[in-house]
C-alpha cells in the first residue's frame, strides 16, 4: 500500500509534531493510518466498511513476533529497541511522563485536553491524563493494571474511572455521547463479544453512583490523532499538583505495594 506522506504527517499535526513523537508512537500512528486507508479503499470498492471478524483477528496471532498485550517499552516495531534516558534519583509523575510514557503521552494529553475543553472536573481530567499510560508497561487488562498502579497516589474516584473505562469502552452510551469506535472493530473484530468478566463489570459499573466517572473517560478519549491540537503537559501541572500525591522518596522507591510496577517502567532493560 502506498502511503501519502503529506496526508499522514498532516494528520499527526505536521512535521514538528511527528519529530517530537517517540518511535513506538510513530509506528502505532502509521499502523492506524494504514488501517484507515485500507478501510477507505474497501468501502470505495464494496460500498460498505470492511472489518475483520474475531476469528480472523485470532488467526493473525502467529504472524507476529510479539504479543499484542506486551507493553510498549518492551517491544519495537521499527527495528531494535532504543536505549532509554536515565531517570532522576527520586522520579516524579512528570519525569515518568516525559522519559517513559513516550508511546502513550500524546494520546493521553489529547484526551485530557478534550476533557478540559468540555468542562470536566479536575478528577476526570486527571483520569484522562493517566488512563492509558500503564500501556507502556502492559496493555492487556490495562484498566485494572493502571488503577492499581495509581491507587496510592490519586483519589478513589480517579482510581475508579481508570479501572473501569476499560470495560465501558465496549458499550455504547449515546445519551452521554459515547459511540462504539470503528477502531475496536478493527482491533477485536466486527463480531467481537466482550468476555463474561467484562460484561459483569459493565453491569456493576452501570448501576454504580460513580458510573459517569469512567464513562466520561471514554467520552473524552480520542481514538485517533487530532491534528488541530498539540497539548503540552505544562497545562496540567496545577491539576497534577492538587490531585496527585507525589511520594517524597520518588515513584518506585516509596515502599508502596505498587513500587515494583514503577521500577519496572523505569528499568525495562533489567534482565531479572
Amino acid at each position: 500500500m502506498e502511503i501519502d506522506r503529506r496526508a499522514f504527517f498532516a494528520g499527526l499535526g505536521g512535521l514538528a509534531a511527528v519529530a517530537a513523537m517517540a518511535d513506538e508512537a510513530k509506528a502505532e500512528a502509521l499502523e492506524h493510518h494504514m488501517m484507515l486507508q485500507l478501510n477507505v479503499a474497501n468501502q470505495a470498492a464494496t460500498g460498505a466498511a470492511k472489518f475483520p471478524t474475531a476469528a480472523e483477528v485470532e488467526a493473525e496471532i502467529e504472524t507476529r513476533p510479539t504479543r499484542k498485550g506486551a507493553g510498549n517499552l518492551f517491544v519495537s516495531h521499527t527495528g531494535n529497541v532504543k536505549k532509554l534516558p536515565p531517570m532522576p534519583e527520586k522520579p516524579t509523575i512528570v519525569d515518568y511522563y516525559k522519559l517513559r510514557f513516550m508511546a502513550t503521552s500524546n494520546h493521553c494529553l489529547q484526551s485530557a485536553n478534550r476533557a478540559m475543553e468540555n468542562g470536566m472536573s479536575e478528577e476526570i481530567i486527571l483520569a484522562c491524563l493517566l488512563h492509558d499510560t500503564v500501556q507502556d508497561l502492559i496493555k492487556v487488562d490495562h484498566g485494572w493494571w493502571g488503577a492499581q498502579m495509581y491507587e496510592p497516589y490519586v483519589s478513589e474516584k480517579v482510581t475508579f474511572a481508570i479501572r473501569y473505562h476499560q470495560a465501558l469502552r465496549f458499550y455504547e452510551d449515546k445519551e452521554h455521547g459515547y459511540e462504539y469506535p470503528d477502531l475496536y472493530r478493527r482491533l477485536f473484530g466486527s463480531d467481537y463479544k466482550p468476555e463474561p468478566y467484562i460484561e459483569s463489570t459493565y453491569q456493576m459499573v452501570r448501576n454504580h453512583k460513580w458510573y459517569l466517572a469512567p464513562r466520561m473517560v471514554t467520552v473524552n478519549d480520542l481514538y485517533a490523532f487530532d491534528p488541530k491540537v498539540n497539548p503540552k503537559l505544562d497545562q496540567f501541572l496545577d491539576i497534577i499538583g492538587r490531585n496527585f500525591k507525589q511520594p517524597k522518596e520518588g515513584l518506585g522507591f516509596d515502599n508502596s505495594p505498587v513500587a515494583h510496577m514503577w521500577r519496572s517502567i523505569s528499568r525495562p532493560d533489567a534482565p531479572l
